[in-house]
Order: structure tokens, then sequence, then C-alpha cells
């Protein structure tokens, strides 16, 4: 059993069902809630001493943890919160676990426009940062002015990638394939406007989300991405998939991109529901739907191979 740091609350076999927006997912097997950079640092050289595997997850809403769990270190960045911002120069520091939405609120509240889109999103700063997110026509790449990160793997300090570096597309950026961890990001955003009218824009955002998305059960939000220039939900409702169950899976009957936990769903069912609506609408159309959520450790693929989809270092939302 590898030795834990003595000042620094690491568990054993700790659910991580209760750790993402589907509530589902095995145990990690090591596990712990930094509550602030120097602590995070000090785990990841920890697990490096101890040849141990490392993720870093945020609010887990991007997640589908598998039933059989994750090896290694698990970090959650969810107390790793704070952010500055400067209101005359649209300049916002906010740290790794900081809720996006929240960050959206503080900007609107100083009069910054540029975080109004993200106020629905249940991720934090870093799945921002990592998986290039957006809604309602705006996204992270559009506003992100560099991250700070760490590399596990070798490097004991942090370095600044500017947002040029990052490789941004369509839910995507660099930071999904290297082994790096978020620990803060700054955003530039359009300055002195009026504080009641973003604040209004904003809330507007959220309730547009709200009214046409099942907020009420558990998901992961937006299962597919948009094969632009076709939408993947109207891809799904058009084949009449609302409603489509796999045990306690089943895709929402108010919105087809949503997968929701009706009760009881394994990380199994969801995962079988994924490939059976890929399948459906690859049969009927002729394209194939590729994921937004992240698969996390084991899970059998088809034909029952098993394959490890466990994603190191990396910082999600």
């Amino acid at each position: 059993m590898p030795l834990t740091p003595a000042r620094d609350p690491v568990q054993n076999q700790v659910s991580l069902a209760d750790y993402t927006t589907w509530k589902v997912g095995g145990p990690a097997e090591w596990f712990a809630e930094p509550a602030s950079r120097d602590e995070l640092m000090a785990l990841a050289r920890w697990a490096r001493a101890e040849n141990l595997p490392l993720r870093l997850i945020g609010a887990g809403s991007n997640l589908l943890v598998s039933d059989g769990g994750l090896d290694g270190l698990t970090l959650c960045n969810r107390r790793l919160q704070g952010s500055v911002i400067e209101p005359s120069t649209g300049l916002v520091e906010a740290q790794a676990g900081e809720p996006i939405p929240t960050l959206a609120r503080k900007a609107a509240r100083a009069g910054l426009s540029g975080l109004e889109w993200a106020v629905g999103i249940p991720g934090t700063v870093g799945g921002a940062a990592v998986m290039n997110a957006g809604a309602q026509g705006g996204c992270t790449a559009e506003c992100l002015q560099d991250v700070t990160v760490l590399n596990p793997a070798g490097g004991d300090e942090p370095f600044v990638l500017q947002s040029s570096e990052l490789e941004f597309a369509y839910r995507h950026s660099r930071l999904q394939q290297e082994p790096l961890l978020v620990l803060s990001a700054r955003f530039r955003l359009s300055f002195g406007h009026d504080p009641a009218e973003i604040s209004r824009r904003t809330s507007a955002n959220l309730s547009s989300r709200t009214s046409s998305q099942p907020y009420q059960q558990p998901s992961c939000g937006s299962v597919f991405r948009n094969p632009e220039p076709r939408k993947a939900g109207q891809l799904i409702e058009q084949l009449g998939l609302k409603g489509l169950a796999m045990g306690g899976a089943m895709v929402s009957p108010i919105h087809a991109n949503f997968i929701v936990n009706t009760g009881g769903a394994s990380a199994h069912d969801i995962d079988q529901l994924i490939r059976l609506v890929q399948q459906r609408v690859f049969s009927a159309h002729g394209i194939e739907l590729h994921t937004e959520v992240k698969r996390l450790g084991y899970f059998p693929a088809p034909g029952g191979m098993a394959r490890n989809l466990s994603v190191e270092g990396e910082a999600v939302a």
C-alpha cells in the first residue's frame, strides 16, 4: 500500500458516483480534494513517486466513470475556487475549480461581457478550458487568454500556455491529449457595459437552457457533438428515439441529446445506450455521432473486448 502524504487527506476506495452529475461510477482507488494549489502539487508529486496513475476531475459533468472504478489517484478540484475580476480592463482570473456559471454571473455584475453563454454549463473553469466548452453560440476559446498548467509527469513548476497554443477547435483543445493539469485560467472580456443589461442577458440564457433541457434528472449535459451543419438532438429525435431506455438510462423525452439516469442506472447502462443511439443514427443517416462525454476506466467494447479508456492527468469538466 502506498504511503499517503501526512498532511493531505487521501482517502481509499471513494465512490465516484458522488462526484459525477450522472450519479454513476465505481470507486477511486485513492481520492483527494486539494484545498490549494500547493496541496494539489504535493499530491501530484506523491502520485509520481508512487508510480500511480493520476487524474484531475472537476464538477464531473462531462464524465462517464466505469462501474469498476479507477485505479491510481483521482483528484477533484472543486475546492480550488476563487476569482479576481478587473472591471476596468476586462481581465478575469479564476481558479480551475471555480464553477463556470458562478464566474459568468460575477462577470455580468461587473459589467463584463463574454461569458453570458456559460451560465447554464454545470462545469468548472478548468473543464471549460480543456473541453472548449460552449453554448448559446459562444465558447471558451473566444475569451480565454491563457491557462496555468502543471505537468505531473515531471515538472514541479507550473507554466503558462497562451490561448493560441491550445489548438482550440469545436469541443477540443490540446489539453485533451496531453497529461497537463489546469490550475487556473485568465479570460479577457469586453468591459464598460451596463451590469444590469449583461445580467439580464445572462439570466435569459439560463432560462432558455432550463426550459428546453432535462435539468431535473441526473445527466452529463449534451452527450454527442453536433455533426455540423446537422444537430445531434434533431437526428436522434427524428428517429423516434426519445424515451429509448437501457436499464436505468433513458434518452430524455425533453431533449434527445441528453441521456438521463432515471434511477439506479449503471455506467454500463449509459454506455450501451450511447452505442445503441450511435448505431441507429449511423444506420439511418450514415453519420457517425462522436461523444462530448469522456469515458474513464474500463468499458466492454462491442464484441466483449475490454478497453481501458482512462485518461490520465487530464483536467475535465
